[in-house]
Order: C-alpha cells, then sequence, then structure tokens
C-alpha cells in the first residue's frame, strides 16, 4: 500500500512469514520476513530482514542468473535509476527549500514507483549511486532501501558506484556492496548488490579483492572498459603514447582481454560468465569489436537514447540469441513523464510505455 501526504511517504507491505516468500534470486530458496518499510521525520529506516537459508547446494552465479533474467523476461533492457529533485514527477517533486530527508523520502518513493512499474517487464535495475550520496546520509539511507525493495520485487539490481581501490581498501568496497543473499551466509553484504561497477584504472591487481568477492557471493562485477563520455578516448584510446593508432592494442582493448580471461573462468552452461564490462554505445564499432574480443562477458551498455546510440547501435553487444549485453537507459524511461510521446493520466504510465517501446525497439 502506498500512502502520500505533503511531504510524508510511507511505503508498507506486509507479508506473513508463515505464508508467504520472497523468491531469492540464488539457487537455494528461503523464507523472507520483510518488515514494513517507513521514512517519514520521526522513523529510522527499517531493512529487510533475512533469514539464513539451508546449505543443500550451491549458489548460481550472477552470469547464469543474468541469463535467466533476460531469458524470462525475453528483452535486456536495464532501467537505470537515477533520481534528481528538480526532474521529478510534479506530484513526487518536494517544494522550494525542501531538506535533504524530504528530497531522499522522494527518491525513495519515486524508485520505489518505477520499480513497481517496470519490475515484471525487465531484468535488472542499476541506481547511481551519485545522487543518493549527494544528499548525504538522508540519501544513503534512501538507496539501501531501494536496493533492498528491487530485490524483493524479483529485479537484479548493479549498483553504479564505479568503486575501485588497492588492497584492504578494495575488498572493503567489495565487501560492502557485492551480494544479495541472505544474512548470515557468504552471500550477505549491508548494500545487497548482485554486481558493482568498478574503475580498472588503478591497476589490474585492484580488481582481485571485487573478483574473489564475486567467487565467494555469486555476485558480478562491471568493469569499466570504453566509456560513453566523449573524452573516454584520451586514456582508453592509447596506443603506445598515441590515440587511434593503425597497429597495436589500445587500453580498452587490452582491459577486454582481461576481463574475458576472468569472465572465462567463472563461464556457466549458456557461455557467460559474472564477469562483464561497460562498453558505451555511442561508439558502435567499437562495441562490435569489443563483443568478440570478449565472447564470455556481459557487456553493459550504457548511452542508449538520451546520449544518443541507437537500437542498431546497441545490438552490436548482442550475440545470436539476444544475450550478452544489457542495455541501459535512465532518462528516456524514468523522466519520460517530461516527453509529450509518453505523458499520461499517471507519470508511471509513461514509465510503462517507454520500457515497452525500449523493448520493441531491442527485440525486434
Amino acid at each position: 500500500m502506498y500512502q502520500e501526504t505533503s511531504l510524508l511517504f510511507i511505503y508498507s507491505e506486509s507479508f506473513n512469514s508463515a505464508s508467504n516468500s520472497i523468491s531469492n534470486p540464488f539457487l537455494l530458496r528461503s523464507q523472507v520476513v520483510l518488515n514494513t518499510v517507513t521514512s517519514d521525520s520521526n522513523a529510522s529506516v527499517s531493512h529487510p530482514s533475512r533469514s539464513t537459508p539451508s546449505l543443500n547446494g550451491p549458489l548460481v552465479p550472477f552470469g547464469q542468473r543474468l541469463v535467466d533474467a533476460v531469458l524470462a523476461k525475453k528483452n535486456p533492457v536495464c532501467v537505470g535509476l537515477d533520481p534528481r529533485t528538480s526532474s521529478l514527477p510534479e506530484s513526487i517533486r518536494p517544494g522550494a527549500g525542501a531538506s535533504l530527508k524530504e528530497q531522499a523520502d522522494a527518491f525513495r518513493v519515486f524508485c520505489f514507483e518505477i520499480i513497481d512499474t517496470v519490475h515484471e517487464l525487465v531484468p535488472i535495475v542499476k541506481p547511481q549511486a551519485a545522487f543518493f550520496e549527494e544528499l548525504g546520509p538522508c540519501g544513503m539511507d534512501a538507496l539501501a532501501q531501494v536496493v533492498r525493495y528491487a530485490t524483493q520485487r524479483g529485479v537484479l539490481v548493479v549498483m553504479d558506484a564505479k568503486r575501485g581501490d588497492i588492497g584492504t581498501t578494495a575488498t572493503a568496497y567489495a565487501n560492502a556492496f557485492l551480494g544479495s543473499g541472505p544474512e548470515g551466509t557468504a552471500a550477505y553484504s549491508p548494500w545487497g548488490a548482485d554486481a558493482l561497477t568498478v574503475n580498472p584504472f588503478l591497476g589490474i591487481d585492484t580488481l582481485e579483492p571485487f573478483t574473489q568477492r564475486c567467487h565467494a557471493s555469486g555476485s558480478g562485477l562491471f568493469v569499466l572498459v570504453k566509456t560513453s563520455n566523449p573524452g573516454s578516448g584520451f586514456l582508453q584510446d592509447v596506443v603506445d603514447g598515441a590515440t587511434q593508432a593503425s597497429s597495436g592494442i589500445s587500453l580498452s582493448e587490452k582491459l577486454a582481454s582481461h576481463v574475458e580471461s576472468l569472465s572465462a573462468d567463472s563461464r556457466g552452461t549458456d557461455g557467460y560468465g559474472s564477469i562483464g564490462a561497460v562498453v558505451g554505445a555511442t561508439y558502435p564499432h567499437q562495441l562490435a569489436a569489443m563483443r568478440e574480443r570478449m565472447p564470455s562477458a556481459w557487456i553493459l551498455v550504457p548511452g542508449y537514447g538520451a546520449q544518443g546510440g541507437s537500437a542498431s547501435d546497441v545490438k552490436h553487444g548482442m550475440d545470436a540469441r539476444g544475450l550478452g549485453a544489457i542495455i541501459n537507459s535512465s532518462r528516456g524511461i524514468i523522466f519520460a513523464h517530461d516527453n509529450p510521446k509518453y505523458r499520461g493520466t499517471e507519470w508511471t504510465d509513461s514509465v510503462r510505455n517507454a520500457t515497452l517501446d525500449m523493448i520493441e525497439a531491442l527485440t525486434s
């Protein structure tokens, strides 16, 4: 049940632990008892609690779970959760001078509504941590609830936090974010993400703590390889001290080869491992080349829609089965209420219609 009263947002859903359960994104299934999720000016954050499952079988690795999710939903759409106060629908947008807490409450409600709208349509969502971090502790509170709520609704979650560091710091990041399993098991993490974006540019040794954690928790990575921003070539296209050289191997290609070796080590029966790459839709020829260079790796493809990438561009990242890539759209879906094409009686109608149009474009 969802209720809105001024800037007091209450989102609650009741579960009877004796008769209801939430599907865990692992082979192991467990009863889950969810505390009521509430948010008001006086209440503390209430997180879902999870019982410890019986240890009768292995965890299903993220790469295989993503295959299963894409096949089940019959599309590779990833909905990016990038809330910004000024772009929220009018019915949710806080007024001028709203506190950080009020903005965080609005972000929470906005993302919950989007998840409710798309969870039956798409396999995965991608919260962008920066927009929540901008609101300080209140925003991080909201992010934690959004991640848990998406998991509750049966959608995989890739945390877009682009973490990267050395040694024990990298280990701490990995332990913090990676793992959506029940508390008390190796698959549990405080943030509860199924996968995490990571920055490898401190060196390949910085990936080791993350890949180790993925193996232990059944989670996954998306390593920045060739990003969609216009300035990415300054570093990522460097070959022997020059850019776009006619021979040799670029930094992004070298990274892609390393990602492929990591992913091949965790490759499942459908051919994909749990260590993937981020390759932008705005460079379709390089995306096609990266698909060939990384046959075992899932590719997270940003840059579709608002950044200029088309359906024909992003299909270069997929294999003949429509697997191998998840295609992210953030603004084009979550702020579709600003697009006259999608305006409906409710802003969530716009979200749904934009999502369905993207699915049709990618699967036709």
